[in-house]
């Protein structure tokens, strides 16, 4: 089969779509014959060389897909040859085929097509484990999502809008806040042009953010604090504006606020599998049924896949990028 291989760190350009071996699914997995694939923020990290794939995962990039089973491996009982699923990986999904174990699987969404169905299981996993799981949102309260045009951004408004929680997003442009605003968002920051602390405060009457979905890390640590409502909870997921912050412990205490970070990918296959397994129940009703839709920007051959990452990099996209072989 092929992949998108890495012999080397670096640019866009160190991407190479080569000849590899297929991979054997092991006990309780399944091999898939890979629709589409989707970009992901960490997919250039790890092409840069500062993500490497945990212990036993693919050296390929790729932390979702969607396909049809093509083989099962030993143990396997509730999926079949033929099934059309999409996947939770963690990697390997820039390829023609993937061996992913059963308890990272979804079934393709009634209403959703084979290929679109990638762009769905890392952002929704990666929401309803933060927002959901660890912060608690509840209907009723303000979420804020910065880089809210991003694949992440365009799904988290939508499904903080379906349990009934009014949506603040920051974005770097008039049209990419246009596009939040078509999905719900109630509150648009230009944070070129804007301080959202002080937007937010406008946009809420004061009350600020119950739960922040934070991409920047570093660069925002003080200022999300501040935007935090009391009894606020900071899900910091990202770390595009640097490692290392000051953090304000008076100002944390004041508001009786909390402040996590989760990564996705590391965790052990049994916490990935109860994730994957909330989603299927709280998500995949509402994508079902039509009420959150996954935001697709542009389809790209994988072995085009420099240009994607050039895309996602300079962030001119909306939602995801797909990637099909």
């Amino acid at each position: 089969m092929h992949a998108v291989t890495i012999p080397e760190p670096g640019g866009p350009e160190a991407l190479v779509w080569a000849e590899v071996p297929v991979p054997e699914p092991g006990e309780g997995e399944v091999l898939v014959e890979v629709a589409a694939s989707a970009v992901n923020r960490a997919d250039t990290l790890q092409r840069q060389g500062f993500y490497d794939p945990p212990p036993g995962a693919s050296p390929y990039p790729g932390l979702e897909c969607s396909g049809r089973i093509s083989a099962v491996g030993p143990g396997v009982s509730t999926w079949a040859v033929g099934d059309e699923v999409c996947a939770l990986l963690g990697g390997g999904g820039y390829a023609e085929q993937v061996a992913v174990p059963t308890g990272q699987l979804l079934p393709v969404p009634d209403g959703v097509d084979l290929r679109t169905a990638a762009a769905l299981p890392e952002v929704t996993c990666t929401i309803w484990s933060n927002v959901f799981m660890v912060a608690h949102l509840r209907p009723g309260e303000t979420l804020l999502v910065h880089g809210g045009a991003s694949g992440i951004g365009t799904m988290a408004i939508q499904l903080a809008k379906a349990v009934g929680a009014t949506v603040a997003v920051t974005a770097g442009s008039k049209e990419k806040l246009e596009r939040c605003a078509e999905l719900g968002a109630d509150v648009l920051i230009n944070y070129r042009e804007q301080d959202f602390v002080e937007a937010l405060r406008e946009g809420t009457d004061g009350h600020g953010a119950d739960v922040i979905l934070d991409i920047m890390g570093a660069k925002y640590l003080e200022r999300n604090v501040k935007a935090l409502a009391v009894n606020g909870r900071l899900a910091i997921i990202g770390l595009q504006g640097g490692l290392k912050g000051e953090l304000n412990l008076g100002a944390l205490l004041a508001k009786r606020a909390a402040v996590t970070a989760t990564s996705l990918r590391a965790r052990p296959a049994s916490e990935k599998a109860a994730i994957v397994a909330a989603v299927r129940e709280h998500v995949w009703p509402l994508v079902s049924d039509g009420r959150v839709r996954p935001v697709v920007d542009s389809t790209v051959p994988m072995s085009r896949a420099t240009d994607a990452h050039r895309a996602m990099e300079e962030s001119t996209h909306v939602g995801k990028i797909l990637l099909t072989p």
